[in-house]
């Protein structure tokens, strides 16, 4: 007999029960846990009166016959000793009769509810079923009684958990920037860093002797760099989901999060890190083939193109939404399209007038169509064709007007970038009045720049794979860009009175050579993914980027130091160490199309981990 305590409460003493019978059933062995055999499961022999020995040649009779082996122990042995006359016939049938009784005697107790005071419960004999079915009971409460309280395995973290996944990596970057010997410099060499002067906390005076900000085109540079990122996806259920990230970066600006190693301060210094992604999604239709897909706030870029265009760590803000409807094996149309601030005017603009002026808010209206082909086993490929709409983008002339001090604002200079890199056209914002507090034109004229074109790109964008030998692929990828609102004769007739045209050709006499188109293609060869140990890749390109092709301020930032107006080629390759750990390697050997002579190569050796 196995003995348990009782407990008083009455879903724990159920439950008690049902745990002690079990394993009691389970640690009894098998010849006591097998149940008494009753007359109706093994009729018991009857006795045989001893006889006179007969003639030991005479065949045997079935009285003669030892009895039947039987699978219970108890009968087997009164039966031996019946055989051996130690037991008459009656006597074992008296014996089994009585032990049979004895049996149901015992269940019966086993069954009985326990006296008011016992302490015990008594276990008995439990057939396989209700050992079974007790066991089916026991593992449904405890399993609910563990996920209602999280303390037991499977479910030991709360539910939303599940719903979060979390991501980010890390890369470290050495980068070499070579000019080789014949770069222009000087005041007329066309490399005014116009960012700085925009962004500067005044405006330049461009008949002062202090001489403008300018890019470095002549001494070689050597860049230690970090860029880190750490973002979550959480799925809000019935297709929505959200998400953010926040990176490195030496600033705000839009298309790195580069961090330069022993800038910002120096000294071991601290870096910032910022917003880079925040947004909610929603998906209708679970078929990747047969969906619509919105963004709202910051988010990745959501139309196909390469880095003439955007650059790869570009986010965009606003609205977005991306259709997909397969309309046969293999085909599958798509229509992505959105609206995006671009620069949102200061609320108190201008800060140090009692009137404000006009808001002068930028846009951009974007939409893209395309087609994924799998033309056949070997080959599949993906084109597109987008038109980018930037609203009031380019820099407006301000009315004629007169400022006293450095601080007074123009009501135009908000038309100005937040952001350039190098390459568009510029022209100078403030039409200022000839007086005598500016010596009539000789002194105090100062200036910010804006862009002289309007933007509105059309891109054609492409990719054909060959996979016949994956895992390794074959794959050439381009796109070709117009901007159809590029006015030549508009550029070289606007701009104040005092100075048309377009400012950053300074040097090249009254001859504007900048353009408006722009193209690359890059062949790939070897893994798309980098998934495991040893995948690899390796890649070639050219690329040629007039002027005011695109937006400076938005395409790559590492080719020629960024920007457009520039021409040349970019080899590298890859090489995987792990599913998460990479190295890479790029060099880049750029040229200036328009304008002084300009040509920088640059080489990056990257080790990426990321989780």
């Amino acid at each position: 007999m196995i003995t348990i305590p009782h407990e008083t409460h009455a879903r724990r003493s159920r439950l008690a029960l049902l745990l002690a019978a079990s394993l009691c059933a389970a640690a009894l062995p098998s010849i006591a846990a097998e149940p008494p055999k009753s007359a109706s499961l093994e009729p018991a022999m009857a006795p045989v009166e001893p006889t006179v020995p007969t003639d030991p040649t005479a065949p045997a009779t079935p009285a003669d016959l030892p009895p039947a082996p039987s699978q219970n122990v108890t009968i087997n042995l009164i039966n031996r000793l019946v055989q051996r006359h130690v037991l008459s016939k009656e006597d074992a049938a008296d014996l089994i009769k009585q032990a049979e009784e004895d049996a149901v005697t015992a269940r019966a107790q086993a069954t009985a509810i326990p006296p008011a005071g016992d302490d015990t419960v008594r276990v008995a004999y439990i057939p396989e079923t209700v050992k079974s079915q007790l066991r089916d009971e026991i593992r449904q409460e405890v399993m609910q009684q563990a996920r209602d309280e999280n303390w037991a395995a499977p479910r030991t973290l709360p539910p939303w958990i599940t719903r979060i996944k979390l991501f980010g990596d890390i890369r470290i970057r050495s980068q070499n920037e070579f000019y080789p010997s014949g770069n222009v410099t000087g005041l007329g060499s066309n490399f005014w860093n116009y960012n700085s002067l925009n962004t500067a906390s005044a405006p330049y005076d461009i008949t002062s002797t202090a001489l403008p900000p300018f890019n470095n085109v002549n001494a070689d540079r050597y860049l230690l760099r970090l860029r880190a990122r750490f973002g979550a996806e959480a799925d809000l259920g019935d297709g929505f989901s959200t998400g953010f990230r926040i990176g490195t970066g030496d600033s705000n600006m839009p298309v790195s999060q580069n961090q330069t190693l022993g800038a910002s301060g120096g000294d071991f210094s601290k870096y910032a890190i910022w917003l880079d992604r925040g947004f909610v999604r929603y998906d209708l239709g679970e078929d990747p083939g047969r969906r619509l897909t919105t963004w709202l706030g910051r988010f990745d870029n959501p139309f196909m193109s390469t880095t003439i265009i955007w650059w790869d760590d570009i986010a965009f803000d606003g609205l977005a939404f991306k259709g997909t409807y397969r309309v046969a094996d293999g085909v599958t149309p798509f229509l992505t399209g959105g609206i995006f601030p671009v620069y949102d005017t200061d609320l108190n603009f201008a800060l140090n007038s009692p009137s404000k002026f006009p808001s002068h808010d930028k846009w951009l209206e974007a939409v893209q169509g395309g087609l994924e082909w799998k033309i056949n086993a070997d080959f599949s490929a993906k084109v597109a064709a987008a038109y980018y709409y930037f609203c009031s983008v380019n820099g407006q002339v301000s009315t004629p007007f007169v400022p006293i001090t450095n601080t007074d604002a123009g009501n135009t200079d908000i038309t100005r970038p937040s952001f350039a890199q190098k390459g568009n056209t510029y022209i100078a914002l403030r039409d200022i009045t000839p007086d005598v507090s500016n010596n009539y034109g000789t002194t105090n004229q100062w200036q910010y720049y804006g862009l002289a074109s309007h933007f509105h790109e059309l891109s054609v964008t492409g990719k054909v794979d060959y996979n016949h030998f994956d895992p390794f692929h074959v794959w050439l990828n381009g796109e070709y860009v117009q901007n159809l609102a590029f006015d030549r004769n508009a550029i070289l007739d606007d701009g104040p009175s005092n100075l048309r045209g377009p400012v950053n050709n300074l040097g090249s006499g009254d001859v504007f050579n900048g353009g408006n188109a722009a193209w690359i293609a890059t062949l790939n060869v070897g893994n798309i993914a980098l998934e495991k140990r040893w995948d690899w890749v390796i890649f070639a390109g050219y690329r040629y980027v007039e002027s005011d092709a695109v937006i400076d301020g938005f395409c790559e930032p590492d080719f020629g130091g960024g920007g457009t107006n520039l021409k040349g080629f970019t080899i590298g390759g890859s090489l995987a160490f792990s599913p998460r750990t990479y190295l890479g390697v790029r060099w880049m050997s750029a040229d200036g199309i328009a304008g002084p002579n300009f040509r920088e190569d640059v080489l990056q050796v990257d080790f990426n981990a990321k989780f």
